[in-house]
């Protein structure tokens, strides 16, 4: 079955507003137009059990200026535009009129008097469809989350005023949240906008499990389907406490007071917070196999350190407007697969059954299969990752992927310079201790931390790598772990055994266009050599209307080699068709072995490597 071509994940908030983390700045443009005197906020939210379409919040406004703002953070990686869904705005004055006025799309100006306001606003939750994404807010009859950036404005020009937030639930309701308790059991409190805007709130029915890791509690919340299978409980909630086991020692601390996993049955996806994690984990896949979904946990829960407070640049800031695209993704992304396979590899849960040798050919097979890999740069593919499809024209290129592999070369690079005494592990503690704070990294940070680590030069690979688009020559690295590449070609097979179809090909809902559109991953693909593009408008196949991706992906699925397709399409308001001929593919297929006669450091750091040490 055809899927995106790209990895829909790690989708963030690196907002951090805590004593530990303290984010002061504060875009330009805004801060110079809106007050600086900090007013005391409360917020409330109801569910209202008979009308489960909306919430409503309220927002009680005390020392405010006369003149004030509210806008609806935009996140980075993670812009789901709630503003869309915002109905019956309203704003009361103690005393006097008030008055509200939309600036922008996500930004509100608000008019009254006294120092003094409350604003009350609903919330239209979207239909969701077949599944539910797990970072967005739904309700059902027996609970669903809400909260967070999609719920809650925030004050422009005040994202370091406290508040507090009072739910009203139906009887019986249970809340799980990483914002700090108070006496009461439905009010919590946040230090700032920034924590406020990045705490989901799991809400309902569902069942909860404790553990503590150096004596910070860690909470595991599954919210179930009606019809949820049954699947090892116990299991999954340990595997998950290996896991943090593992971060912690690797750390050698938890940089929070308490963590929450709220995991959510028919879901997908997952969306990492400062210190707890969505993450959409279906029953039904649990039965299956308990230890299915220890790849996703341990990458959104490794964003804890590499993203949330080890922050790009960029994402820096919290603003009503997206920011820049980032250039480091290959690092918050690309580390975090590579510590997500680490650490369950360390603690004895993976969520595979390769060697690490496997699984690095494997990444090796698909950098290579992909031309989008080692046609362009790291830092070009980091921007791509929450780019509108397109960006790399008739390319696409994994910064997951690519950065992953850069950490595995990261950590052969510094254990040969350093004789072993030192490896990956050194390079990410110290960024830790270098970037945890209000001051984000870029690429050269980055290389710098590396030179200081391996006591050695990295800049030509920076250059070659990272800001440049070399093709990596893999051996030149694995040499040091007494480790060569085998590299064969083979026939594209598919399910049935006989050669595959060409599938560099794709399809998206473009829902602002109104369009079903084309996406070309390999412009030397036979769609690429039949004159289709990036961006087309797909109309027809073989006669075929496609009003849907599901459509288009039927018709591909069916292809074989030597088939035939027409394709109408439409580009800058004219149609035209062309004709796809179908062909086989050859891919290349990768195994790592040893040197036949390997030096005694060779042996040795092979050694320590595979033990993950």
């Amino acid at each position: 079955m055809h899927k995106w071509p790209f990895i829909l994940c790690c989708v963030m908030l690196p907002i951090f507003c805590d004593a530990q983390n303290p984010l002061t700045n504060l875009t330009e443009g805004i801060q110079s137009r809106f007050s600086d005197k900090q007013p005391v906020i409360d917020y409330t939210l109801a569910v209202d059990s008979s009308d489960l379409s909306v919430l409503t919040v309220q927002i009680k406004l005390k020392n405010i200026s006369d003149t004030f703002h509210l806008a609806m953070y935009a996140h980075p990686l993670a812009d789901d535009k709630y503003w869309r869904y915002v109905e019956n705005l309203t704003v009361n004055a103690d005393e006097g009129s008030a008055a509200s006025f939309r600036e922008d799309s996500a930004l509100w100006k608000f008019v009254t008097h006294n120092h003094n306001a409350t604003v009350t606003y609903k919330i239209h939750l979207p239909p969701s469809k077949n599944q539910q994404s797990a970072s967005k807010p739904f309700l059902t009859q027996s609970g669903g989350l809400i909260g967070d950036y999609h719920n809650f404005m925030y004050v422009a020009g005040q994202i370091l005023a406290p508040c507090h937030i009072h739910f009203q639930l139906p009887s019986g309701w249970q809340i799980a949240t990483g914002l700090e308790p108070t006496s009461d059991p439905f009010t919590y409190y946040a230090s700032s906008a920034g924590i406020l805007l990045d705490a989901p709130v799991l809400i309902g029915h569902f069942k909860k499990w404790k553990f503590l890791v150096s004596g910070v509690p860690h909470t595991v919340a599954y919210w179930s389907l009606p019809d949820a299978a049954a699947f090892d409980t116990s299991r999954l909630v340990a595997n998950i406490q290996k896991m943090v086991t593992e971060a912690c020692r690797l750390f050698g601390r938890l940089p929070y007071r308490e963590y929450f996993f709220l995991l959510q049955d028919g879901s997908y996806g997952a969306l990492e917070h400062h210190n707890s994690v969505t993450v959409g984990v279906p029953s039904k896949d649990l039965a299956q196999n308990v230890f299915d979904y220890n790849g996703e946990i341990a990458h959104e829960y490794f964003h804890v350190w590499n993203m949330m407070r080890i922050v790009p640049v960029e994402y820096t800031n919290i603003d009503y407007k997206p920011p820049s695209f980032s250039k480091s993704l290959w690092w918050s992304e690309g580390l975090t697969m590579f510590y997500a396979d680490l650490l369950l590899r360390r603690a004895g849960t993976p969520y595979n059954t390769t060697t690490r040798t496997q699984h690095l050919a494997e990444l090796i097979e698909r950098y290579i299969n992909n031309p989008g890999n080692h046609t362009f740069s790291a830092e070009k593919v980091s921007m791509s990752d929450v780019a509108p499809p397109g960006y790399l024209g008739d390319y696409y290129a994994s910064t997951h992927l690519q950065g992953e592999l850069i950490g595995n070369l990261f950590d052969m690079i510094i254990r040969n310079a350093t004789n072993g005494k030192q490896n990956i592990d050194d390079l990410m503690r110290k960024m830790f201790e270098s970037f945890s704070g209000a001051n984000g990294f870029d690429g050269k940070d980055v290389e710098q931390m590396t030179n200081e680590i391996c006591h050695c030069d990295v800049h030509l690979f920076f250059e070659n790598h990272i800001r440049g688009n070399k093709m990596i020559d893999f051996d030149k690295y694995l040499i040091a772990l007494g480790l060569k590449m085998n590299i064969t070609k083979k026939l594209l097979l598919g399910e049935d055994k006989k050669p595959a179809a060409d599938g560099s090909v794709y399809a998206w809902n473009d829902a602002a266009a109104h369009a079903i559109k084309l996406g070309v991953t390999n412009p030397q693909g036979c769609w690429g050599k039949a004159g289709l593009h990036t961006g087309d408008v797909l109309l027809k196949m073989n006669d075929s209307t496609i009003s849907s991706t599901n459509d288009f992906f039927s018709w591909v699925d069916k292809l074989k080699p030597g088939d035939t397709v027409n394709i109408e399409i439409k580009r800058k308001d004219k149609i035209s068709s062309t004709k796809v001929y179908l062909t086989s593919v050859n891919v290349t297929l990768v195994s790592i072995e040893n040197l036949p006669k390997p030096s005694g450091k060779q042996e040795r750091l092979y050694s320590e490597w595979m033990m993950g040490k």
